[in-house]
């Protein structure tokens, strides 16, 4: 049995910034029992020279919605990147969600040979086929991010755990 570039893409996001979603739910209610002030948690890192909170789950949705939207054709949706408390973090969050759900199946499927280009800035773009794409950019980048919102949590003592991480079956 094939999987399709659809499945193996949208639903698995989707489940991830959903379980995200619930983490930092549990985080807001961390704060607020522990009387800490949320930006502690937001702005934390896990070492200096790493992005904080905030800006873990701002490249985390910006690889969601940049995977959805390449591979299915459409344009990428322009977020401003100021999200500076829960309730933003959450929208935002949210909103990726949304796109996603957006998307369908026969948008996607299909795009393992589609050609995509991500500028990388003042470098060269990085050029690949959509299943190279899916499997060897969005993926690790995305799970690296998701990860890294997890960890800083959990390093700043919020109780959660690989369930948390995994989310419901």
């Amino acid at each position: 049995m094939a999987i399709s570039m659809y499945q193996s893409s949208i639903p698995v996001l989707v489940r991830m910034l959903g379980n995200l979603s619930a983490i930092l739910t549990k985080a807001e209610a961390y704060a607020q029992a522990k009387k800490i002030e949320p930006r502690v948690l937001i702005e934390g890192r896990l070492s200096p020279d790493m992005f904080p909170l905030a800006r873990q789950v701002q490249i985390a949705t910006d690889m969601a919605k940049g995977c959805g939207a390449r591979l299915a054709g459409v344009d990428l949706p322009k977020y401003e990147d100021n999200e500076a408390t829960f309730d933003e973090l959450q929208a935002r969050l949210a909103k990726t969600i949304a796109f996603l759900n957006s998307l369908r199946p026969e948008q996607i499927d299909g795009s393992e040979d589609r050609d995509i280009t991500i500028p990388m800035g003042n470098n060269p773009p990085l050029q690949l086929k959509g299943l190279n794409y899916l499997l060897y950019w969005v993926q690790p980048n995305f799970y690296f991010h998701v990860t890294t919102a997890y960890a800083i949590l959990r390093h700043n003592g919020l109780e959660i755990g690989k369930m948390d991480y995994l989310g419901p079956r």
